[in-house]
């Protein structure tokens, strides 16, 4: 997530801007900016790409940027590669406005369209230089800075979190949101806008939380915020007593827990820009139909996490396809040998769009003339430049080494490539393809209310945390789900854990269970639930304990037989690991609290592996 700060008061604000921006910097960036209206009602822009310290030694700390009022940004490269012009603050061509900007315009291509058909020139690659272009193709018309911010947000799609500045009214800074933190601070003679309390902390305690259709005007007197229906509205202030340090967590006591929390919204940044009506839309990608249907087979490659994405993927893609996909390790693919050739489409899969071993991947397949079509994370990352086409994800940074909230958005994206791949080739029905984009749309909700109710995991944590081998068992999608699970389990925890598909239990496994061993049983496929249930009862036989997932549907069902159940919502069947994965992440989270675990920086792992 990008960081934005605002000020305005009687100080200089281009040292407050940069320290907040400096209290910012955990959550990852790629460039950063300020922009000051100056005594002479003139906005001063200055960003750089690269760390903070590139452009704080640039304006000397601030010091040459002369002005009270302003508004920085620290960006997360998502539609334009990072650079100086796709840095933020965006100016508008006539130099009237400056904005800064977290989210995503979904309708920017039109908007964009539009602008340049009335003889708008564009100088970056971003969606929310558009902000800026329409709000003075506004303020032309109409000479009003609040009523050009109305109608710009009346005309745009999306998510946003705005600050915005105009040269002929240095005496405010306008602020709007929705689907995207945004908070208000509140000082003597001073006001202050912030994507995080970390960056106002240091100035002010009292905050008040923007709600979606918010609309707020900053002044040195004060703050007035109008909610959707454009009517004034007194906003419930908030002390923080956090410190600092917590304070850059968002009040979660570690980034796991927090990014564990944030899902619902990185999918909906991965999801909706992609959805349009009732059809799957994946403009960012290259592929042509004809293309696509050239491929005689799918490889998707990935480590750790995203290998775990790749075998759901696996599963979802043979079923909407009728392919043939196979799923490797990245660092096993290039000393396999592959069978890969022109007519092979090998999907890539990183979070961090650097890691070695997936890349060394990458060019052998690209050696061998496959089409390489990659998900990642991080715009303008060697696996995203090295690849014909891209699919970025969109989650935002991540901090804690385990991932959450990249791996829920990859799975996102794979299920949508699905879905357009089957449109394109005819081997999905309208029905199903109708039933899973509404889904699609329902998931971040449906997550939501998974995060709700998260009191019993704490509470079988509580009750199993001290199992030295755990076992998760599960069938079709429920055995990929599996994977996943125990990985969290494992890196944070340290516990020894394995997944199995629980077919393969009389095969070997099933020697393991002795009285006492905890067994994670899945049962969220509901096309194969009575067999998992036997399989339930088979691991009882032996002397294991259980603990059950399932979805609401079938709690009842399970609870005939297992004590400790919990369940998430129902969705589309390709879709319920998506929902399955959040109770397997808290229970591996809640069990490394229990036991006293370094959660955010596990022994011996790091974020992204750049060695092979």
């Amino acid at each position: 997530m990008c960081g934005i700060v605002g000020f305005i008061g009687q100080e200089q604000a281009a040292p407050i801007l940069l320290d907040g921006l400096a209290r910012l910097e955990y959550r990852g960036y790629d460039s950063a900016g300020v922009a000051v209206v100056s005594p002479r009602h003139e906005i001063q822009v200055k960003k750089s790409k690269g760390r903070l310290q590139v452009l704080s030694d640039m304006i000397h700390g601030g010091a040459d940027v002369e002005g009270c009022i302003g508004i920085g940004h620290t960006r997360w490269a998502t539609h334009g590669a990072p650079s100086d012009l796709n840095s933020h603050p965006h100016m508008s061509e006539g130099g009237k406005f400056a904005v800064i900007h977290n989210g995503i315009i979904e309708n920017y291509v039109e908007i964009k369209e539009f602008l340049i058909g009335q003889g708008v020139t564009f100088r970056s690659e971003t969606d929310t230089e558009v902000v800026a272009q329409l709000l003075e193709f506004y303020y032309n018309e109409c000479h009003d800075f609040f009523e050009s911010v109305g109608r710009v947000l009346r005309r745009i799609e999306g998510a946003y979190a705005l600050g915005i500045l105009c040269a002929d009214c240095p005496d405010r800074i306008i602020a709007a949101r929705k689907d995207a933190p945004l908070l208000l601070g509140y000082g003597e003679g001073c006001s202050f806008l912030a994507s995080d309390v970390t960056a106002i902390i240091r100035h002010t305690r009292s905050v008040a939380y923007m709600e979606d259709g918010e609309v707020a005007v900053l002044t040195t007197a004060g703050i007035q915020v109008y909610n959707a229906l454009g009517d004034p509205i007194e906003k419930e202030r908030h002390h923080i007593d956090w410190e600092v340090s917590a304070a850059e967590k968002g009040g979660y006591p570690h980034f796991m827990l927090k990014e564990i929390f944030e899902q619902p919204q990185a999918l909906r940044r991965a999801i909706m820009p992609r959805l349009r009506a009732d059809r799957v839309y994946l403009e960012d990608m290259k592929l042509t139909a004809e293309k696509i249907r050239s491929f005689t087979r799918i490889f998707i490659v990935a480590c750790g996490s995203s290998y775990h994405v790749g075998v759901i993927g696996k599963y979802n893609l043979e079923h909407l396809t009728r392919r043939s996909v196979e799923v490797v390790l990245a660092s096993e693919f290039r000393y396999a040998d592959p069978i890969v050739d022109e007519n092979s489409l090998v999907i890539v899969i990183s979070q961090s769009g650097e890691t070695l071993d997936t890349m060394a991947a990458l060019r052998e397949a690209k050696k061998c003339g496959a089409y390489i079509l990659s998900i990642v994370n991080v715009v303008g990352s060697s696996i995203a430049r090295e690849s014909d086409d891209v699919l970025y994800t969109w989650a935002g940074p991540e901090i804690a080494v385990a991932t959450t909230k990249a791996y829920s958005t990859q799975l996102a994206v794979l299920d949508m490539v699905g879905l357009a791949f089957g449109e394109v080739l005819g081997t999905v029905s309208e029905d199903e393809y109708a039933e899973v984009v509404r889904e699609l749309r329902a998931l971040p909700e449906k997550m939501e209310t998974v995060l709700k109710s998260c009191e019993d995991i704490q509470k079988y944590a509580a009750q199993y945390f001290n199992h030295n081998s755990v076992f998760f068992i599960g069938r079709n999608l429920d055995y990929a789900l599996g994977l996943e699970g125990s990985l969290k389990l494992k890196e944070i925890s340290y516990i020894h854990s394995e997944a199995y598909a629980s077919g393969e239990l009389k095969h070997g496994t099933i020697s393991l269970i002795e009285n006492g061993t905890l067994v994670i049983a899945l049962g969220t496929y509901g096309a194969l639930f009575d067999k998992a249930m036997s399989n339930v009862v088979e691991v009882k036989a032996r002397g294991a304990e259980v603990l059950a997932l399932t979805t609401e549907s079938h709690r009842a069902e399970m609870e005939k037989t297992v004590a400790s159940v919990l369940s998430v919502p129902d969705t589309a069947r390709m879709l319920q690991p998506s929902l399955g994965v959040v109770p397997l992440q808290l229970f591996a989270y809640y069990v490394a609290l229990q036991r006293g675990c370094d959660i955010d920086k596990p022994r011996n792992l790091a974020k992204s592996v750049t060695v092979e």
